[in-house]
């Protein structure tokens, strides 16, 4: 036996014979939701506003005032909430799509100009600074090996020199015919030790002075200059661009990928002048920090080399005294926290 299914009442809209909503039943409609919502909002806070079919008005639904005024209207159809949340996946999608066609530009530039079939910007006076100052670096790095090298040998020296002593003045004790003789070498061998230990630290700061310079001073410029060049192969890149794109028909469907292709060179163009601008500020005071730096550290190696073999030892001391070199006294450690306390 065929049961018949309920129906909810506020689901039958009644159409009368000339297709309009029956005005009765949709009063009685409104009545009975004003019923049903709870006593704290009324018909004042939810609007519903119907229409006919053939009416020209759009329906809009307003529940309430959502957070920060914002209202969301739809033209006939479901409520659409406003989504202003970028989707993360999309903008990692889109960040990946411009690093792939900009290293593509970049790599296709790189190998034309390899091949001889690309043009190149090329500043003559910054690039001649550069290669200048690459030179450099490698004989300073070199400099910086041999001394490295001096200063291991004389340590190992120095430290054969007071063995050498201490077995001189063991032996002056123990040999009473050659005591005065075996004393002489001992007292020697002891201040050649003592005099090696101030030029290895006359040594150690020229090194020091000279590692921080290459490692550090030279090479921050260096990647500013490999920053420089990556911004004038991007450059480069979008130029060849723009001049093929020039090259060709100028239609609607041309024009705005020229324009595109405009502003991105004017982009990469502003990179390249301020990248340029950097280099060639870091060269010049690069140049004016080497000269003042070398020039006390060549003077301070010369000095004490001189002074050392020499047997001048107040002159030594005096030169180190002159620099700022202090010596790290055998066998004291540095303070700790608490005795500095």
């Amino acid at each position: 036996m065929a049961q018949e299914s309920p129906k909810n009442s506020a689901a039958e809209i009644p159409v009368t014979s000339n297709g309009e909503v029956d005005d009765a039943h949709e009063h009685g409609y409104n009545r009975d939701l004003k019923h049903s919502l709870p006593s704290g909002l009324g018909l004042s806070e939810t609007q519903i506003t119907s229409h006919g079919f053939d009416s020209t008005k759009e329906g809009v639904t307003e529940a309430g005032a959502p957070q920060g005024g914002q209202r969301t209207h739809t033209k006939g159809g479901p409520v659409i909430l406003a989504d202003e949340i970028k989707n993360p996946a999309m903008e990692k999608l889109e960040l990946v799509r411009k690093w792939s066609l900009n290293t593509y530009k970049c790599t296709r530039q790189i190998i034309s100009e390899k091949l001889g079939r690309g043009s190149r910007t090329v500043d003559l006076e910054l690039e001649a600074q550069i290669d200048i100052l690459r030179d450099n670096k490698k004989k300073y790095e070199n400099i910086l090996k041999l001394a490295q090298t001096l200063s291991t040998q004389l340590f190992q020296m120095v430290h054969t020199q007071k063995q050498l002593g201490d077995a001189f003045a063991d032996l002056s004790l123990k040999s009473l015919e050659l005591h005065e003789e075996f004393g002489y070498n001992a007292d020697t061998q002891k201040l050649l030790a003592k005099n090696g230990e101030t030029l290895l630290g006359a040594i150690n700061f020229f090194i020091a002075s000279v590692n921080t310079l290459v490692n550090k001073t030279i090479e921050d410029t260096l990647m500013t200059v490999k920053q420089y060049e990556n911004a004038r192969v991007e450059y480069d890149a979008y130029r060849t661009d723009l001049e093929e794109l020039n090259l060709g028909p100028r239609d609607a469907n041309t024009l705005p990928k020229i324009e595109q292709s405009q502003h991105l060179f004017q982009i990469h163009k502003e990179k390249y002048d301020k990248m340029r601008s950097d280099v060639s500020v870091k060269l010049k005071f690069l140049e004016e920090n080497k000269v003042k730096v070398l020039r006390n550290q060549l003077v301070l190696f010369h000095s004490a080399v001189a002074a050392y073999f020499a047997g001048n030892q107040k002159q030594l001391e005096l030169t180190l005294k002159q620099f700022h070199v202090r010596l790290k006294t055998p066998g004291v450690d540095a303070p700790s926290w608490l005795e500095e306390q």
